[in-house]
């Protein structure tokens, strides 16, 4: 019972290729992320957001 349980996973081979097909973009995405936090222009940076100091305000623009 034990050997049909073990031969219905698959090989290693295909474990190994699985785990890669998602370490592989998900480490490139965080590393473009991480070059773009440090190393993009100031005029290329997404402004930051300002706060409202008075919270009653009705300006919305």
């Amino acid at each position: 019972m034990w050997f049909s349980l073990i031969g219905r996973f698959p090989t290693g081979m295909i474990l190994i290729c699985t785990i890669l097909s998602f370490v592989i973009p998900f480490g490139v995405h965080w590393i473009y992320k991480e070059l773009h936090t440090y190393g993009d222009p100031p005029w290329k940076q997404d402004p930051a957001v300002e706060e409202h100091k008075d919270p009653h305000s009705n300006n919305s623009g």
